[in-house]
């Protein structure tokens, strides 16, 4: 059976490569007589495998020696707390300031609210089922003096809007570090850490299976959780401890392992943007030029390179649409539940086939139905 062009937003589709090579080392990783899933995380099998892919991603994102790369658990969803139980303390009115521009950003501002004041300096939310279609220019946000950070989704996998510049707040008068959720297009364009306090994300879109969460913190931030902080989610025990105070997981570590080298393979992180860009040209192409039949509605200079939400003229033909892209191998096409529709999730594993396959059947279907 030939794999399908799989466009799920999450667990995602990886790398064929990928998958083989963990597929052969399953039950043997070179010669240890043992797979990963049955390694010790403190033997000196799994810590060459930790030590080769931590390094390897410090050099793809070229990450400074001025932070700190931890490998956690539990996802975006768990940094919402997180986050503020390690940087809410930095300044005593414990205040975080937060930019909403989607669904994801929503839920961080409503976790953080329980462990102090989360103001909202910005938001992009209007009324009707266009929402979230635009970026609030850094320019207008209402940031004040007190914050001890200013949150930011830079990619809303749902709501398919993407920073494409991380904002300087220091030029916008804030001396807060900014804190970035970047789960949704980690690895698929390059980074300015100049610019950043601390960067989180899951692996499941673009780096690994699920069940990894890459944190990157400044060494200047760490030391400042509150007292009711679990030890496990300390970022200065984390990093104090190597990301194994705990048992990591180490099965998804491995396969991130994998998935850097591969990165590294095609040419980096570059390599990766340049094609990143040229698929999501070739389908917001599609779209904008179906005469309607089909419609994106975010501002053409926050569209996501990652997530492309689009929607039929006609909804009664979002079945038929989706039965027959099945057929043709073009699966997890549906939008997301809140906003409906249909989504196309065009990660680094994506293919450029994969997207020309998709184009060629819109406008087939589009032929046949318009």
């Amino acid at each position: 059976m030939s794999r399908a062009y799989n466009f799920g937003a999450g667990p995602a589709a990886l790398p064929e490569p990928v998958l083989a090579q963990a597929a052969a080392e399953m039950l043997d990783w070179r010669g240890s007589g043992m797979g990963v899933m049955e390694m010790s995380h403190r033997g000196r099998e799994f810590g060459e495998i930790f030590s080769v892919a931590e390094s390897r991603l410090r050099e793809l994102l070229a990450v400074p020696a001025t932070f700190k790369l931890l490998f956690m658990q539990g996802g975006a969803i768990a940094e919402n707390a997180i986050v503020p139980m390690n940087l809410v303390d930095l300044r005593p009115g414990h205040v975080t300031e937060h930019v909403i521009t989607g669904l994801w950003s929503i839920k961080t501002h409503q976790e953080a609210r329980r462990y102090g004041e989360a103001r909202i300096v910005a938001s992009n939310a209007v009324e009707g089922p266009g929402n979230h279609t635009t970026l609030p220019v850094a320019a207008t946000w209402r940031l004040g003096a007190d914050a001890s950070y200013v949150h930011v989704c830079s990619n809303e996998t749902i709501n398919g809007v993407e920073m494409h510049e991380l904002p300087d707040l220091r030029a916008l008068g804030s001396e807060a570090p900014l804190v970035v959720d970047c789960s949704s297009h980690i690895a698929s364009r390059s980074i300015d850490w100049s610019r950043i306090g601390l960067a989180y994300a899951g692996a499941q879109k673009n780096i690994g299976p699920s069940g990894l969460t890459l944190v990157f913190v400044r060494e200047d931030l760490l030391g400042h959780a509150l007292p009711i902080c679990p030890s496990a989610f300390d970022y200065a025990t984390v990093a104090a401890n190597g990301s194994m105070f705990n048992t990591p997981p180490t099965w998804s570590i491995y396969v991130a392992g994998l998935v850097f080298e591969w990165i590294a393979a095609q040419g980096g992180v570059a390599a990766l943007e340049r094609r990143n860009v040229e698929k999501a040209a070739l389908l917001y192409g599609a779209i904008d030029g179906s005469d309607g039949f089909y419609a994106n509605r975010v501002a053409a200079g926050c569209r996501s390179r990652m997530n492309v939400p689009f929607f039929l003229r006609d909804e009664a033909l979002q079945a038929p649409f989706l039965a027959g892209a099945a057929e043709r191998g073009l699966l997890q096409l549906k939008g997301h539940k809140s906003v409906g529709g249909l989504r196309a999730s065009i990660y680094n594993a994506m293919p450029l086939e994969g997207v020309q396959a998709l184009v060629a059947y819109m406008r087939e279907f589009a032929g046949r139905h318009g």
